[in-house]
């Protein structure tokens, strides 16, 4: 295995040069003997998880092969911006990177295997996906606080997947009105986490901060009516 090379990020205007240590990311074993990637259509390995009788999550491992060439084909040309954001009454820069395609999947910077997994998942869950955005956690440092995803209110039911790229993170949940209801989940390169039901408007989620990580991206998949 080689460690992803910082020079990939900087290629990509993410990492200026000594700005922080350099990046370790391991590639899946698994990758090495793929030569594209791709998805379980079938989706086979999911488990519905009942976060309470009207929320649930759905966790899918590995549903996307070829992983890692996925990973950097997002890297090197998702639209990142370094967002400042209200925090704690000033204004900071936010602990991670963002970037959004719009809600048009025929995007030329989009990797073509995007708008598969959006087909796929719209028919899985009956809802037609047709937006993506990608969060880049740069280093165990960078992190998302507790929150719901920001979803037109006319919309019922909302759901929201995440497809995990890169080195694992744990990502966590909790009720907004049980705070010792939490859960949390281990997101490995390829895996799927769909949140629906009442997920949005009744639980909230997060990335922590750890000592030691190395970059992972999330793409998140999500529907406009």
């Amino acid at each position: 295995m080689t460690n992803v090379r910082s020079a990939v990020l900087e290629r990509a205007g993410l990492q200026r040069p000594g700005d922080r240590a350099p990046f370790e990311w391991q590639p899946s074993l698994l990758d090495a003997a793929v030569t594209e990637p791709d998805l379980d259509g079938s989706f086979a390995r999911a488990e519905r998880i009942a976060l309470d009788r009207e929320a649930w999550v759905e966790y899918v491992p590995g549903w996307v092969s070829g992983a890692t060439d996925l990973f950097e084909a997002v890297v090197h040309g998702a639209p990142w911006t370094h967002r400042t954001v209200p925090m704690y009454g000033r204004m900071v820069e936010e602990p991670r990177l963002t970037a959004w395609y719009g809600s048009d999947l025929d995007d030329h910077t989009l990797p073509t295997l995007v708008p598969r997994l959006a087909g796929a998942l719209s028919d899985r869950y009956a809802r037609s996906f047709d937006g993506v955005g990608a969060a880049l956690y740069r280093d165990g440092r960078d992190s998302v606080a507790w929150h719901s995803d920001r979803i037109d209110p006319k919309i019922v039911e909302p759901v929201v997947a995440i497809l995990s790229l890169g080195s694992p993170r744990k990502l966590r949940l909790r009720a907004k009105f049980r705070r010792n209801d939490a859960r949390s989940v281990a997101l490995f390169p390829g895996d799927l986490l769909v949140m629906g039901g009442m997920a949005q408007s009744t639980w909230e989620h997060s990335i922590p901060k750890v000592a030691r990580a190395g970059p992972r991206l999330s793409l998140q998949f999500r529907h406009s009516h």
